[in-house]
């Protein structure tokens, strides 16, 4: 499977609404421009209205576009606010950040008056495009969660559960990653494998299949696992890969992208909404698979 199917699988949707905070940035209307020209979606532009018009005029299907609004705000603190304002009031069902700090939007989210707060764990879900791999991988959580304990790994579990569904993939296989395939009492990650592990036999983990704790290369290698002797439902075939802790996450991530050339997608799961919350080194293509993704998720 590629990342392009997500582009079509979120055409095939109602055309929905994407609240961009401060929106004066190249590669954020670069694929505010693609998004357009694929009628994935219509756009709220937050931010300093002079500098946005001067990216958005570059693009020639957006000059005249109907399906791109700009509002003027007085700063990145207000574009963030006024955008997440957008989704609370259902005037749009996605926000994305723009040329502004993590801290800002999140801060903006997480407002007590007027944020997307749901009540359960925020977290990274990324859908990787991998050249050696016959299917998608999700990483989660590489972004958002330092050290998470048993509870916040089930809640991140069913955020990354949920995306997996709206992109197809209807009863997922998990593997709890550790360093060994053994539970190992010094190991906290082991021992928050098998519980989650034994969470989803108990029916309190649903719609998925977990097996763990797994060792990286058993749960994408058939050939590792056998080796191992490991007979599981998920070993060898994983379409989740939950990490014990953001350093593990943030590695194994960056390093698909930079040695195996891998294309991702990423959304922030369990809010209100859909966040695309791509760092600003990120391409536009990867801004407009993570817009995809999300658009694909958005209720």
């Amino acid at each position: 499977m590629d990342l392009d199917s997500l582009i079509v699988r979120a055409t095939q949707y109602q055309m929905k609404t994407v609240a961009v905070a401060a929106a004066e940035d190249h590669e954020v209307i670069e694929a505010v421009s693609e998004a357009v020209k694929r009628n994935l979606a219509n756009f709220l532009l937050y931010g300093d209205k002079e500098k946005i018009l001067q990216i958005v005029n570059k693009h020639e299907n957006l000059a005249s576009s109907g399906n791109i609004q700009i509002i003027h705000t007085l700063s990145k603190g207000l574009a963030a606010e006024n955008a997440v304002k957008a989704v609370k009031l259902n005037e749009a069902d996605v926000l994305m950040k723009g040329n502004i700090p993590t801290a800002t939007i999140l801060k903006a989210v997480l407002n007590k008056d007027y944020g997307l707060r749901t009540g359960s764990v925020l977290s990274h879900v990324a859908v990787f495009e991998v050249p050696s791999y016959d299917k998608f991988i999700m990483i989660t959580d590489a972004a958002m969660n330092i050290a998470p304990d048993l509870e916040q790994k089930a809640q991140i579990l069913r955020n990354a559960i949920g995306i997996a569904k709206s992109i197809g993939i209807d009863k997922p296989l998990v593997a709890p990653i550790a360093a060994v395939e053994v539970i190992n009492p010094a190991m906290q990650a082991t021992l928050d494998a098998a519980a989650l592990t034994l969470m989803n036999k108990r029916g309190q983990l649903t719609d998925c299949i977990v097996d763990g704790p797994l060792a990286l290369d058993n749960a994408i290698s058939m050939t590792a696992a056998e080796h191992k002797g490991i007979t599981s439902d998920v070993a060898g075939r994983a379409d989740i890969l939950l990490v014990p802790t953001i350093e593990v996450g943030n590695a194994l991530y960056k390093s698909l992208i930079y040695f195996a050339k891998a294309k991702v997608g990423a959304v922030i799961a369990g809010a209100k909404a859909p966040i695309v919350l791509t760092s600003r080194a990120d391409t536009a293509e990867s801004k407009l698979y993570s817009l995809a993704l999300a658009l694909c998720s958005a209720k």
